[in-house]
């Protein structure tokens, strides 16, 4: 499932800025001792740069035993046990720095939460009143749910409406859990009237809040509204796990608000939001700790799981990941994303069989699953089995009632799959087609340019696609050679040689540019530049597209006495 949050994090980046930085490791020469401690610093050390985080909490666990009063210990471990799941210890880890004085804003937030968790509101407040800081947006709205949690209605839309106020920076996010804690009191007017608005529109417009803003709606008896909202995020043909919502919306049955039930539940989608605004920030560790702050109050919480898998994988850490896919309910909507997030933490692991029998097997079990059949796909083409991708591929187009705009990566993997089979007939109609959706596609432009060019055809209509596409993602070492290749198949040398120059620049150790770069040096008669970039191909070989033994032959008797031995044998 994707997560579609980037218009919000722009917002959230200055509420959220220097929240949880990632701990740095400077050099303690009083922390080098012999024996334990010294074995434990620099296993941690390691694990850290590899973001090893289980591997963290137990290396600096083992660090505290020796150095209990070490902040830097105790914070790393605290965080290692927080991203690697062990909420109970970080919760330990942060009492201990509060003990201490020490306790960091990460440390605030594992307290915090810890403090929903207990549904022990007045701890919330009296932490914030004591000035201990979780961060900009967990504390002014962390403060609306948890007078909430006690009770008080009117202290909760008191305390959002002072975040609003007082916070501008934050106001859209804070208007929108107000809109959640209206709808929870069956306020569905008020909810729905913030959830619409322009100032909250930001934020409503994350899958999560198109969800609740549609079962608000269907309470208020507006399906002409909910449907076309619907149809306008989702399109004609919705993702599986949004399907049982779309089909209550077009038989006008009411759906419940589910998005949460409590204050709990609110605080839990305070971090998850946290999460999705966080990714591809400066922290790479933020989106992950704020991930497993929400699945601590609220395990079950599966976007929560699939971010934080997601995130994981990411991390290069498959085990973990696995883990807490394992953690979706297999009722859930989302239980089919997991097992396909189990599917890809299990190929990226290595396991690329296994990885694969593993979706044969649930593409048996779910025979209608659009996503299934695409996943498969993409994995056999990684493999090369281009067969039976193509055909992974066409079960999954086959299953759509009406192929649309947002479905062309799947026409493009499809059509790439046939032609790699060799099946072109097949492959240039679905090229053409994808590009009908999206003509200005670099990739696109590029695949099927480039193709036309090795086939000698359509020359000319090739090359103005490759221009495109060069225009598009200039820095790109692929699509540039595909151009500078574009002029040598036209004849046109010397312009071939600045631009494919250019792509071996910018990727110097792909055997594929090299060779072509070599090919190029030789038309305009710079045979000593050409055999030095025939000899880097080979060396940076070998490659599923290049054959090794010709590009021996040139070396051995030039190109055109290669091409012709080449020619001769087929």
């Amino acid at each position: 499932m994707p997560f579609s949050f980037r218009a919000v994090a722009p917002v959230l980046a200055v509420a959220v800025l220097g929240i949880f930085p990632a701990p740095r490791i400077a050099a303690q020469t009083d922390a080098l001792m012999p024996g334990t401690l010294a074995g434990a610093y620099l296993t941690g050390a390691v694990a850290f740069n590899d973001d090893n985080f289980a591997q963290i909490a137990q290396s600096y666990d083992l660090a505290l035993a020796s150095d209990p009063d070490n902040a830097m210990f105790r914070e790393l471990a605290l965080q290692g046990h927080l991203v690697s799941g062990s909420f109970a210890r970080a919760v330990e880890l942060a009492t201990e720095a509060l003990e201490a004085g020490e306790l960091s804003s990460t440390g605030a937030a594992v307290l915090q939460a810890d403090a929903f968790l207990r549904d022990d509101y007045e701890a919330v407040l009296s932490a914030v009143e004591a000035g201990r800081q979780a961060g900009p947006l967990n504390d002014t709205v962390g403060v609306a749910w948890a007078e909430f949690g006690r009770g008080s209605m009117s202290d909760a839309l008191e305390a959002f409406d002072a975040a609003i106020e007082l916070h501008p920076q934050v106001a859209p996010f804070a208007l929108y859990h107000k809109a959640l804690a209206l709808a929870l009191v069956g306020d569905l007017e008020g909810a729905n009237a913030l959830l619409s608005s322009e100032d909250a529109i930001v934020v409503a417009m994350s899958r999560r809040g198109i969800v609740a803003r549609l079962s608000v709606l269907s309470q208020l008896g507006l399906f002409e509204e909910a449907r076309a909202l619907a149809e306008e995020t989702f399109g004609t043909t919705p993702p599986e796990e949004i399907a049982g919502l779309i089909a209550a919306l077009a038989d006008e049955t009411p759906v419940s608000f589910t998005t949460i039930a409590s204050a709990r539940d609110g605080m839990a989608e305070v971090y998850f939001t946290l999460a999705l605004a966080l990714v591809g920030g400066r922290d790479a560790w933020a989106p992950l700790i704020h991930a497993r702050l929400a699945l601590a109050l609220r395990p079950d919480l599966a976007d929560a799981i699939l971010i934080a898998g997601q995130l994981l994988e990411r991390a290069g850490q498959y085990a973990l990941a696995d883990q807490i896919y394992a953690t979706m309910p297999e009722q859930s909507p989302e239980y089919l994303s997991a097992q396909l997030g189990r599917a890809n933490a299990l190929f990226q692991s290595g396991q690329e069989d296994a990885a694969i029998e593993s979706l044969f097997a649930l593409s048996a079990a779910r025979p209608g699953s659009v996503q299934v059949f695409s996943a498969l796909g993409d994995m056999l083409r990684r493999k090369e089995r281009h067969d039976e991708a193509a055909s992974a591929y066409a079960r999954a187009i086959d299953l759509i009632e009406e192929i649309e705009e947002r479905h062309w990566v799947l026409l493009y993997t499809q059509a790439i799959a046939l032609e790699r089979m060799g099946e072109w007939d097949r492959a240039e109609p679905v090229f053409r087609r994808v590009l009908e959706f999206v003509p200005d596609e670099p990739q696109v432009l590029n695949y099927l340019g480039y193709s036309l060019i090795e086939q000698r055809r359509n020359l000319d209509e090739a090359l103005d696609m490759i221009e495109r596409a060069v225009e598009g993602e200039p820095d790109s070492g692929y699509i540039t050679d595909s151009l500078g290749w574009a002029y040598y198949r036209l004849g046109r040398y010397e312009e071939a040689v600045p631009v494919m120059e250019r792509a071996v620049e910018l990727l110097p150790r792909d055997p594929i540019l090299n060779d072509h770069l070599g090919d190029v040096y030789y038309a305009v008669g710079r045979n000593r530049e050409a055999r030095f970039q025939w000899r880097r191909a080979l060396s940076f070989g070998p490659h599923p597209d290049l054959d090794m033994d010709l590009v021996r032959r040139k070396l051995e008797v030039g190109k055109d006495a290669a091409l012709k031995e080449a020619e001769a044998s087929q």
